[in-house]
């Protein structure tokens, strides 16, 4: 019989949703927004409350009781902390770490000491109130927890660098500007924390933060660069931790974001089998760790797509095509 899968924050990751049927899952996706693609994607859809919305995970537990839901993957980081704590109020394996761990994740400083204590390698960052005086530009604004690329300025001297501080409304941090090329791992761990593989990936392009062009490497010092965050870490599942290899050899990390990356098919088609991965956690199974069994050189080059749907009856429902309105 097959696992049913409750995507929590669907949006737009009609990617991970569809992967998840081939790997042969029932899946359910849920999203406050009737309009997100990959409601549509799914076998199953379900309109829910906003995340702050106390009736939140009353809506989730509903849901896993009626479609017997056996693992839970939200899709985006909205309710990470939330279902993390919550986790034992729904009847299903939720594809997340511990809530210490999301919460270092969100908090990119704390983030930042937390690798420093553990000598994994991080640039330089500081709060506003305890910057250096030989403090070397360019460096960064960087909002403290934030996501996608918003609230990140560059500041090329002191005068720019105090008029960002100022200008942000988001309460902020300054970091060091690496120099050397950048890369994505994509990550999946165990229950236990144990991590199954680690895909690198170079960036070639991005937008908004998330990868639209990049391409997978078997450099097993990036692999086992991924292994060592994710199990310091404690990541359950997946995450995408990104990181450069700067000119004196290090790799610091940038960011760690505990859940399946913006780039998904790439690690997907390089052979990744975390749909599968997931599903086997989900029955109780437990893999054994896999590091560096996928297809190097696979390259991704993304674009737009859409969803067209129509009213029927007051219900919203898929259509292939919409016909052109006759010029006559």
């Amino acid at each position: 019989m097959a696992v049913v899968v409750l995507f929590t924050c669907a949006g737009q990751r009609v990617d991970i949703v569809t992967a998840f049927a081939r790997a042969g899952a029932t899946t359910l996706a849920a999203d406050v927004n009737e309009l997100a693609p990959a409601l549509y994607a799914a076998e199953r859809r379900a309109s829910v409350p906003r995340v702050d919305d106390p009736a939140y995970v009353d809506a989730l537990r509903a849901l896993i009781e009626e479609h017997d839901v056996r693992l839970v993957v939200p899709l985006a980081d909205l309710d990470h902390l939330l279902l993390a704590e919550r986790r034992d109020a729904l009847d299903a394996l939720v594809l997340l770490p511990g809530p210490d761990t999301i919460r270092l994740c969100e908090d990119k400083y704390g983030a930042h000491c937390f690798f420093a204590e553990r000598g994994i390698a991080t640039p330089g960052t500081w709060l506003a109130d305890e910057l250096p005086a030989d403090l070397r530009f360019p460096v960064l604004v960087k909002a403290r927890r934030g996501f996608g690329s918003r609230h990140i300025y560059r500041a090329a001297d002191r005068r720019e660098l105090d008029f960002f501080l100022g200008y942000t409304a988001k309460e902020s941090m300054v970091q060091e500007v690496c120099h050397g090329e950048e890369f994505s791992i994509d990550v999946f761990c165990d229950t236990d924390g144990r991590c199954l593989n680690a895909i690198p990936r170079t960036m070639i392009e991005s937008k908004g933060g998330e990868s639209i062009k990049g391409m997978t490497t078997r450099d097993s010092q990036l692999i086992d660069h991924g292994r060592r965050v994710a199990e310091a870490l404690r990541i359950v599942g997946p995450a995408n931790i990104q990181c450069f290899r700067e000119p004196d050899g290090s790799l610091p990390v940038t960011d760690v974001n505990p859940r399946f990356g913006g780039g998904f098919p790439l690690p997907t088609a390089a052979g990744s089998h975390y749909p599968e991965l997931a599903l086997a956690l989900a029955a109780g199974e437990r893999p054994e760790p896999a590091l560096g069994e996928f297809r190097e050189g696979v390259v991704m080059t993304r674009y737009f797509w859409q969803v067209l749907l129509e009213d029927r009856g007051g219900t919203l429902t898929e259509v292939e095509e919409l016909a052109v309105p006759s010029q006559e």
